[in-house]
């Protein structure tokens, strides 16, 4: 085999297909960048604008993190698992802030581990840890968690879920077909007794 036809086979064969972000994976990406984007921006904006410059820094930090959260979760909602319903939006959005939270704490604790534990005290060293490492654990963390417990599909079966339509026209016919062979029956059993008598 040529190394072309090598090249070709390895990049449409399964591994190859595998190893490419799919659709859900790049479009959560996309939308945690303009998160991101979003976080700095009204950082930077609300910490230069009275009255959060004669504050303390940490205001804008969490009005700008909040800012940012929902512009993720409707971007998540709408778009990566727009396709994934409902049926309890109160839980959806108290696990979205929650999971946030925790995936926010992988970067603090990266960096009070670069700081604190293994003195690496460099500006670059602390940019490293909480915005490189800590970011990347805490985005693996938050696409795990949003897909298996926040944006979930509902569960058929379970309170406050309902069956696919396929299925629920499958439950209909089956019914359907029931109420004719007792009808049937219902019919034909005069006609039995009938001939009995005869």
């Amino acid at each position: 085999m040529r190394p072309r036809e090598v090249l070709d086979a390895a990049s449409t064969g399964p591994a190859f297909a595998d190893a490419v972000p799919t659709r859900e994976v790049g479009s959560f990406l996309a939308v945690g960048g303009v998160g991101y984007v979003v976080d700095v921006t009204a950082f930077n904006l609300l910490w230069s604008m009275q009255p959060f410059a004669a504050l303390d820094p940490s205001v804008a930090r969490t009005l700008a993190v909040a800012l940012a959260m929902c512009v993720t979760y409707l971007g998540n909602r709408n778009l990566t698992w727009r396709d994934h319903s409902s049926s309890n939006r109160h839980r959806e959005v108290g696990l979205f802030v929650l999971f946030n939270c925790v995936g926010f704490g992988f970067s603090l604790l990266t960096l009070v581990l670069s700081h604190d534990v293994l003195g690496l005290t460099s500006r670059l060293a602390d940019n490293i840890s909480a915005n490189v490492v800590g970011l990347a654990l805490g985005t693996i963390f938050r696409y795990l968690t949003y897909k298996r417990f926040v944006f979930a599909p509902p569960t058929p079966g379970l309170p406050g879920t309902s069956a696919p339509a396929s299925r629920r026209r499958s439950t209909d016919s089956r019914d359907d077909q029931h109420d004719a062979a007792g009808f049937s029956s219902e019919r034909s059993e005069p006609q039995t007794r009938a001939a009995r008598v005869a």
